[in-house]
């Protein structure tokens, strides 16, 4: 074999390999943005902050993770009214949206036993007497 061949060699192995990698990298199909529209939650981002420092100033912990019964408790008055958004970061399709309407003053409680086992984001964002609320927790199941 001569100098020749062994760079064309080369160069053709180079080409197959980058060919193969960019076949494999399109037919992905489990690629998952944290949210489809990043952009404009990005621009209201002052707002979640906002939400935030209101629930941080609760002298009241409003959601709390029951490991043993695999459940959310929420400690919110009531006519609080929102959202429980169970956010799985490694897979999108198995993230769950619940809306919250507080009929009573007692705790209500979330069952997650459905939900399948890892690691979970539980937000939760709701309003009372006209002001918004933001909570988030990290979960294992």
């Amino acid at each position: 074999m001569n100098w020749g061949s062994g760079i064309v060699l080369t160069l053709v192995a180079f080409a197959t390999i980058m060919i193969s990698m960019v076949v494999i990298c399109v037919k992905q199909d489990d690629i998952h943005l944290v949210t489809q529209d990043y952009y404009e939650q990005e621009i209201k981002y002052q707002e979640q902050i906002d939400r935030m420092i209101n629930a941080n100033a609760l002298d009241i912990e409003a959601m709390e993770y029951d490991s043993q019964l695999k459940s959310i408790l929420l400690h919110l008055p009531e006519g609080s009214k929102g959202t429980l958004h169970l956010f799985r970061p490694s897979d999108a399709r198995l993230d769950q949206k619940i809306n919250i309407d507080i009929l009573n003053s007692n705790t209500n409680t979330v069952d997650l036993k459905s939900l399948k086992e890892g690691y979970w984001r539980v937000k939760l964002t709701w309003i009372e007497d006209e002001k918004e609320f933001y909570l988030e927790k990290k979960i294992n199941i």
